[in-house]
């Protein structure tokens, strides 16, 4: 064989490589690592991921601990990641009890550690988590294994999104006071984004006849308070908060009382539930995204919070007519 040859079949073999290489790191499954020159910002999970790369722009390299199609209610950190965290200029966590490992991690982060730490639900005003039901826990006597004070999904308000997307473009300057100007333009630019996805669910919510959901978990107590509407949850402020059968028959009740037609699922969890809850009361089920990360067609899709957002708001107005 002719080296002529051998290279042709060999270009073509590099070149699919590379491709196959590319495909993988798009669909959130490449090794993510720090960059030298950015500001580093490893970020708990997806929504502060998504508003820390819109903010950040050019200057800033993300990194999202939760892995796509991961749920990360209990997610904890692998060594990689504690490395990650130990090393990057910024620390992007929720807070308001939503990370379960977070305090643990920061006490054992090493003393040495330039790292700074930013809390992003900072200022907002949280609901507590006793307003909302408690479920027995698969007769275990045990409350949610994810119990908080408060109910800390305060992202799906996107009220609540632009004061978490304030506090990381704060940090930010901080962080590179040299490209200020930059982070401010960015901030205005999303928050202008922000201030119409909420006047998006202010105005058509107010069209819809109906104000009843049911959903799979109770994460949307601040989105509801926001706009108006009542949720009734599955399970608890934790994906995995079973309920009891007296839960069960309560939901039912509600379906039948407020002539709903959907119940709503969450593509990250188990739509079991949700499926058999709706065969029982005789409705259909649809997506209502709590927004705790992308399945891994979505981040292939370049989906992202604003655009999920908005598919929930459709799926809403939907379900409440």
């Amino acid at each position: 064989m002719s080296v002529a040859l051998s290279r042709k079949m060999i270009l073509p073999l590099i070149a699919v490589l590379i491709l196959s290489l590319f495909v993988s790191a798009c669909g959130g499954r490449s090794q993510a690592t720090l960059v030298s020159g950015k500001i580093n910002i490893v970020a708990s999970f997806y929504p502060l991921y998504d508003f820390a790369r819109n903010i950040g722009g050019e200057h800033v390299n993300v990194i999202n601990l939760v892995p796509a199609g991961v749920e990360p209610h209990d997610w904890s950190p692998k060594s990689r990641d504690m490395k990650n965290l130990t090393r990057a200029e910024l620390f992007v966590y929720l807070g308001a009890g939503f990370e379960g490992w977070v305090e643990d991690t920061l006490k054992s982060m090493p003393k040495d550690s330039k790292t700074v730490v930013v809390e992003a639900s900072k200022g907002i005003g949280l609901l507590p988590a006793t307003e909302q039901h408690d479920h027995d826990h698969e007769e275990k006597g045990k409350k949610d294994s994810h119990e908080s004070e408060y109910d800390p999904h305060v992202w799906l308000s996107p009220v609540n999104a632009k004061q978490i997307a304030l506090n990381i473009k704060e940090a930010l300057i901080k962080a590179d006071s040299a490209h200020q100007a930059d982070f401010e333009a960015n901030y205005k630019k999303y928050a202008e984004q922000l201030d119409q996805l909420d006047n998006k669910y202010k105005t058509e919510l107010a069209k819809t006849p109906k104000k009843e959901i049911v959903v799979t978990h109770q994460s949307f107590g601040y989105l509801a308070k926001q706009y108006g509407l009542t949720q009734k949850p599955i399970m608890g402020l934790s994906p995995d908060a079973e309920p009891t059968s007296k839960d069960m028959k309560d939901i039912l009740q509600f379906i039948k009382s407020n002539q709903i037609k959907y119940v709503f699922f969450e593509e990250l969890v188990s739509d079991k539930l949700a499926k058999t809850l709706a065969k029982d009361a005789g409705v259909e089920t649809l997506v209502l995204s709590p927004v705790e990360g992308l399945t891994e067609e979505q981040a292939k899709l370049g989906a992202n919070y604003i655009s999920v957002m908005d598919n929930n708001l459709n799926n809403l107005i939907k379900a409440l007519q």
